[in-house]
């Protein structure tokens, strides 16, 4: 009797678009397991994700604004779900393999440190020039995870994890999907934010990229969406049509200048850089007051790189409480 899992894999022979990626041509596991009857590897690879401990803590990893006490700012969190909502909206169009866009948008920002990318120059200046979240993402999916067995991901969600940043790109369509979602999601959603926060107001935006991508959040990314789907179907690659194309990346361009780098938003970023720094140093010179699991780690790989790892998967929370305990003297009690 075919199997339920089977059948999904005809479906997607006889639907998806010749330049999809099908699911029974992956090149499968590090560790072979005996395949789902009802779900396709890479949906098996999404709800592992989805599941696992990395994918909780970014509810409480800064994104733009640090550590917001106000409820409705994104979080890494919310970001990793509008990209994936984006992601599958241009795959869905495309014909495209929707469980493997959405495992790699799913699971792309997993190694992500706490305080958004303070975190992540911290542990460049501290462990490794080389550290990227995007590396560090494929190593929570193939190293940290599950008790240090990983998550046995299938190799094209790796290679997506890994490739969805800078000049980096995935080996599938599907990857390079969850590329340009990314942009998509992040520069509207902080502008969003930034409007939040009153650091933005609409009209400040310039004009002519108000004309070209809308005035509001939703229409600049259906803009953008739009100019992806028509700009790449029937294509063996995607791209983004002009003029959208030049007026999102002026549109970063923007953001970089007026958000990313405002002192309102990053005003606390030196004194979060210095307390992950201080973290780092005390860990690296006392590795007894890491736990079990993590000491025996850094007798294998060393103990700056499990220190490296333990900053990165800290949550802000966490972070702060765990530089309280060490450095801030508590009021003594009779």
């Amino acid at each position: 009797m075919k199997s339920i899992r089977e059948t999904m894999y005809e479906i997607e022979r006889k639907t998806l678009s010749p330049y999809a990626f099908l699911t029974e041509n992956t090149r499968g596991r590090d560790v072979y397991v005996e395949p789902c009857p009802i779900r396709t590897e890479f949906g098996r690879d999404r709800d592992r994700i989805v599941h696992c401990k990395a994918f909780r803590r970014m509810m409480h990893k800064t994104q733009v604004f640090l550590s917001p006490e106000e409820d409705h700012y994104r979080t890494r969190m919310s970001h990793t779900i509008e990209v994936s909502q984006i992601a599958r909206t241009i795959a869905r169009a495309l014909r495209l393999n929707e469980d493997l866009v959405e495992a790699i948008s799913l699971g792309y920002d997993l190694g992500h440190t706490p305080f958004g990318h303070a975190g992540e120059r911290v542990l460049q200046k501290c462990y490794s020039p080389d550290f990227t979240h995007y590396k560090q993402s494929l190593r929570v999916v193939e190293k940290l995870e599950n008790d240090g067995k990983g998550l046995n991901l299938t190799w094209e969600v790796r290679d997506g994890i890994v490739n969805h940043s800078g000049e980096n790109m995935a080996s599938t369509l599907e990857g390079v999907v969850v590329k340009f979602a990314d942009r998509i999601a992040y520069i509207n959603h902080d502008i969003d934010d930034a409007e939040r926060a009153k650091i933005l107001r609409p009209d400040d935006i310039p004009r002519h990229l108000r004309e070209i991508l809308g005035e509001t959040n939703s229409n600049r990314i259906a803009s953008m969406v739009q100019a992806t789907v028509y700009a790449s179907e029937g294509k063996d690659h995607i791209e983004m049509s002009e003029p959208v194309f030049s007026a999102m990346n002026e549109l970063r361009e923007f953001m970089f200048e007026h958000v990313y780098t405002n002192p309102v938003a990053k005003g606390e970023e030196k004194k979060v850089e210095d307390m992950l720094e201080r973290m780092y140093e005390y860990f690296v010179v006392h590795p007894d007051k890491l736990d079990a699991e993590d000491r025996a780690r850094a007798e294998e790989e060393g103990v700056e790189r499990v220190v490296c790892d333990y900053i990165a998967g800290m949550t802000d929370r966490y972070a702060m409480n765990v530089f309280k305990k060490l450095f801030i003297p508590e009021m003594w009690k009779s």
